[in-house]
């Protein structure tokens, strides 16, 4: 179903009853979104809250209408400017549309009613242009994402997410249970965004000893403590410019949520040993299979880390929620596998798809991996059957 979208005219107009008068018969169309200001600079202050069509008068005071044309234009060419005015020379109406103006209407007596008809013809471009943009949003560029296999409808949702957040710099936080692809999906991020040139750098937290992780992550100075032989880079610092993922982020202790904090706040670190702040340009991605709400009402989390690290949260379901993905997987696992150990070509029978469909895999896409990979050595044929499979038996 299309969205019903409102477009956003801003009416800059010094013209007090021209002004009441346009913006009665916009109000009156029902879906305008109509701001009026009476000087160019008061628009200008305004200009990133992105109106979709622009009137201008002319002969505004003070910053005239063709300066603040040549600044929309400069600004946002998507932007459609309109202007007005009570000139009709040709010199002065060749001018504006040489200067980005979409149309040029003379303030006569019938000026609302041109204007209105205009408004409603360059409506209908916007709105289609916005329909376009809705349809992207739906549609997927799986070329961009052939390392997350699957084609259902959890990992389409995801993937949507994933390509509307890519290409800005805010934080994202991935949850899922162990072995949904957390850290595969933070290096797709990674390696479509404007950083992806820039280090890409994987920080498992919980794999590291709760005594050396400040210096993991920060680094530290020579002599900082009893075994520092030498200056050590951190991990944000080797992610400085562009990307550090902490795969495990509710394994951290309270001293070291509060150091983070600082660092996502101020953009700045502090090797161990040192009082030198280190700024950095850094995008943090984190991961986590715990429920870091639960941890927060039981204290073992902070609340303003907690807040601060959804700025844009991703979910990733497990394998039992996308269906036919599962064979998609598996088959991809066993071709892989074959050819990277120069075994024969193989394949699965009617049977061990079924059989696969049916587990509730609770070690998801990794555990799948696994058991293809066990199962390609135990078959004795290029034919896997269900009896070649030894499922784990541990529940979800």
């Amino acid at each position: 179903m299309a969205k019903n979208h409102i477009t956003k005219i801003f009416v800059v107009e010094d013209d007090p009853i021209f002004s009441r008068v346009l913006k009665f018969k916009l109000e009156e169309e029902g879906n305008y979104e109509v701001m009026m200001f009476t000087t160019g600079e008061e628009f200008l202050k305004n200009l990133d809250l992105a109106p979709d069509i622009v009137t201008i008068d002319y002969n505004l005071p003070g910053v005239k209408g063709i300066e603040l044309l040549k600044k929309i234009v400069a600004y946002n060419k998507d932007i459609t400017p309109i202007i007005l005015s009570a000139q009709e020379e040709v010199e002065v109406v060749v001018q504006a549309y040489k200067n980005g103006a979409k149309d040029y209407i003379v303030k006569k007596d019938n000026a609302i009613v041109e204007l209105m008809n205009s408004i409603a013809n360059f409506n209908t471009q916007v709105n289609l242009k916005k329909e376009v943009e809705d349809l992207k949003d739906l549609i997927v560029d799986r070329e961009k994402y052939l390392t997350f296999i699957g084609e259902s409808k959890p990992v389409l949702s995801v993937l949507r997410l994933v390509q509307k957040i890519e290409k800005t710099n805010m934080m994202v936080l991935i949850t899922g249970e162990s072995g949904t692809g957390k850290e595969v999906i933070s290096r797709i991020i990674h390696l479509n965004s404007l950083r992806r040139r820039e280090a890409f750098i994987p920080v498992n937290m919980a794999a590291i000893p709760p005594d050396l992780i400040e210096s993991e992550l920060f680094g530290h100075e020579k002599g900082a403590f009893t075994g520092a032989d030498s200056k050590r880079i951190g991990k944000f610092e080797e992610a400085n410019k562009g990307t550090i993922f902490l795969d495990e982020i509710g394994e951290m202790d309270m001293t070291l949520q509060t150091n983070l904090l600082r660092v996502l706040q101020e953009s700045t670190i502090c090797r161990v040993g040192s009082n030198k702040e280190i700024h950095l340009d850094v995008r943090v991605l984190a991961a986590t299979n715990k429920n870091l709400g639960q941890l927060v009402k039981e204290g073992k989390f902070r609340e303003d880390l907690f807040f601060r690290l959804q700025g844009f949260l991703i979910h990733l379901p497990p394998l039992r929620e996308r269906g036919n993905d599962v064979l998609m997987l598996a088959k991809h696992f066993l071709r892989e596998f074959c050819k990277n150990n120069r075994l024969p070509e193989k394949t699965f029978s009617k049977d061990s798809l079924e059989a696969m469909l049916e587990h509730r895999w609770p070690g998801n896409v990794r555990e799948l991996k696994a058991t293809v990979e066990r199962t390609a050595i135990i078959s004795d044929s290029n034919v896997i059957t269900s009896e070649d499979f030894i499922f784990s038996d541990i529940m979800a």
